[in-house]
């Protein structure tokens, strides 16, 4: 965001707080949804992802055809659910992860429907002996619900002395042994996500329903940002809303091959709420609609910050 003032030319218009009603489609938090149409719904009113909400909602309806063959006794070919999550970061994989446990145990395929997030720090000791350890207790604390694993290329190193593929060969057999109770996603980096399951037979047999998530476009990344305002109960002036839909279309033209997408725009956020703070706090007597509205001012950054 350095030299954003610089870059931009100032606005000649009305700064009083805009009027934007609360989005219906900000989702519910966890706790206060509890039903299988909830959780569907959630799914549903994410921004964007329409590909993906496509391909997770096509896998929900043949879980649930599967599961009726199943009550009535039909035979059927055996179906991993087992999933690889493709895209750069801070595109909702760790979201939908989160509400396909909540999904899949309203309908009886997990017991718990929690979700277990880890990467390779959290499965890979440092000796032999230990990773397998380590391995086997975060596939136990996952049971029943679904083990997340970002990054997990970073678990095929090809270095000496690396414990990586003990991990991989301790998750493959818990995968056999608890297959009716435990989801594994793999995320991260399509390309390396691709060297990393043909790496190994094992790993290619049992990942075969592959999710990609797209980069935001300006417009989504443009509404991620007013959800979390309203979230926070904060609104923009007119300045301030003009600035963000310049800022996310040249962010999103200009973005790099890792664009962090959600993570970009949550760090913007961040940043912005600081630069009111720092704005707000000499003033005495601060109003509601005050504490309430993002200004332009806000989103200026100077060349010394």
């Amino acid at each position: 965001m350095a030299n954003l003032e610089s870059k931009l030319e100032k606005y000649n218009i009305d700064l009083n707080p805009i009027e934007r009603p609360i989005s219906k489609d900000a989702p519910e938090s966890e706790e206060e949804s509890h039903s299988l149409e909830e959780y569907l719904d959630e799914l549903n009113k994410l921004v964007g992802l329409e590909k993906v909400k496509k391909d997770v909602n096509s896998l929900i309806n043949l879980v649930q055809i599967r599961k009726l063959r199943q009550e009535r006794g039909i035979k059927q070919p055996a179906m991993s659910l087992h999933l690889v999550f493709s895209g750069n970061p801070g595109t909702g994989k760790t979201t939908v992860a989160r509400l396909l446990s909540k999904i899949y145990h309203e309908m009886g395929l997990l017991s718990k429907g929690h979700l277990i997030e880890t990467d390779r720090s959290g499965l890979v000791g440092g000796y032999v002996g230990q990773t397998a350890i380590k391995t086997q207790e975060v596939i136990k604390s996952a049971l029943g619900g679904i083990l997340f694993i970002d990054e997990a290329y970073a678990l095929a190193s090809k270095s000496e002395n690396d414990y990586g593929q003990e991990a991989i060969d301790t998750l493959l057999k818990a995968m056999e042994d608890h297959r009716d109770d435990l989801i594994v996603i793999v995320a991260g980096y399509p390309a390396l996500m691709e060297k990393f399951l043909y790496s190994n037979p094992g790993l290619e047999s049992r990942f075969n329903k592959f999710i990609y998530f797209e980069d935001y476009n300006d417009e989504e990344l443009y509404n991620i940002f007013w959800l979390m305002c309203e979230e926070s109960n904060l609104t923009l002036d007119a300045g301030a809303d003009k600035y963000i839909k310049d800022y996310f279309k040249r962010l999103y033209e200009n973005r790099s091959p890792n664009f962090a997408n959600g993570r970009a725009v949550r760090n913007l956020f961040e940043e912005v709420i600081t630069n009111q703070a720092n704005r707000l706090a000499p003033k005495e007597n601060i109003t509601d609609e005050e504490l309430n509205t993002l200004t332009y001012e806000d989103f200026l950054v100077t060349e010394n910050d």
